[in-house]
């Protein structure tokens, strides 16, 4: 019987080995699943929210009894964490909702138009602080405090075996705006003063970078999560997609890739029309994750010499398929991809997939 070092060491080769476009020994699987993780073992969503150190060891205990599992996606609940990177409020179990109703972004117009010119005369980082303390009465000490606990979070995945896939995550800095100004906001900004945005954008991305960067350098990490979240190409028309999406999306992929990580690009939405701009990345320093609307298959014919893809088991089947079902889709595309290729849910596991189908898309992977 291995030894978890051992289980460790097997599933981050086998990790770095399906990024390469090398053949593991089979394909990884890595499960992110947060309110899924608090259901499958009997925990409140409101408890899981509320206490950073509950949902860690919900998350724990639902990926051991999951099967062969490579890796996690997440550690810890991020509900609470979501302001920090959209800017705008957020409704909790147990506090604006019922006790096991998923948190939601309630986003509004939060941000002004007069703040970005705040933002181009003092600077991001004062006023990003302000903001989130003062406007959306985040207590972001009490989150920093609670933050000290994730390295022994990572830790406890790691002595069990199993492989912490992205210890350090950002969002791409258009979704600052794009959440704190309210999504149509944001989009008529661009159209009636683009180069004010394009400003305000270049100053958050260097500061947001800068600081990253030292992040980066202290974690260390395999991967780094990344997402443009509403990037995605399907709602912009592509010179205005190139401006105020690509441009960030690449610069911060850049310097990832320069600190010597590998970026997980999670991409939703629909992006088959741009999928090309991506081989302007470094070959093999990038992972495509997808959420299903971008066709796998087109991933694969555009990009499959080029990255590794990530995903891509649907929602809907993980919460009204059957475990055959979920068997066979996952066992085609294991075939399908071939070589690099990383098995997982398109985007998170929803909250009332069904247990069985998490471990039938397991068992595609494993054999077992």
């Amino acid at each position: 019987m291995k030894t978890n070092q051992e289980l460790y060491q097997e599933r981050l080769t086998r990790l770095k080995q399906a990024i390469a476009l090398e053949k593991p020994d089979r394909t990884p699987v890595i499960l992110t699943g947060d309110a899924f993780c608090a259901r499958h073992v009997g925990m409140k969503l409101s408890e899981f929210c509320a206490n950073m150190k509950a949902s860690h060891e919900a998350i724990f205990k639902s990926i051991q009894m999951l099967g062969d599992v490579d890796g996690t996606g997440g550690t810890f609940a991020a509900a609470t964490m979501f302001p920090l990177m959209f800017y705008t409020k957020i409704k909790l179990p147990g506090r604006e909702l019922a006790d096991d109703t998923p948190w939601q972004l309630d986003e509004q117009e939060m941000m002004t138009v007069e703040d970005y010119d705040t933002i181009l005369n003092k600077g991001w980082k004062d006023f990003s602080l302000d903001f989130l303390k003062n406007r959306l009465g985040i207590d972001v000490d009490s989150l920093n405090a609670q933050l000290a606990d994730v390295p022994r979070f990572m830790k406890n995945f790691e002595e069990a075996g199993y492989v912490v896939y992205t210890p350090s995550a950002a969002i791409t800095v258009n979704e600052f705006l794009s959440g704190g100004r309210s999504l149509p906001k944001f989009m008529r900004d661009i159209y009636k003063m683009p180069d004010k945005v394009e400003a305000v954008l270049d100053i958050i991305l260097a500061e947001t970078l800068a600081e990253f960067r030292q992040q980066i350098r202290a974690v260390k990490p395999l991967v780094v999560f990344i997402s443009p979240a509403r990037g995605a190409s399907e709602f912009y028309s592509p010179k205005i997609w190139e401006r105020f999406v690509w441009k960030y999306l690449k610069a911060t992929a850049d310097m990832i890739i320069e600190e010597g990580a590998v970026v997980d690009l999670h991409i939703d939405g629909n992006w088959e029309r741009d999928l090309a701009y991506f081989k302007q990345l470094p070959k093999h320093k990038c992972i495509f994750e997808s959420d299903g609307a971008t066709n796998i298959y087109k991933i694969k014919s555009v990009l499959g010499d080029h990255m590794c893809i990530k995903g891509d088991v649907p929602a809907a089947l993980l919460t009204l398929g059957t475990p055959e079902d979920v068997y066979n889709y996952c066992t085609k595309l294991i075939n399908d991809i071939g070589p690099g290729l990383i098995l997982a849910s398109g985007c998170t596991i929803p909250p009332n997939a069904k247990v069985e189908n998490v471990k039938a898309m397991v068992a595609a992977a494993t054999g077992k």
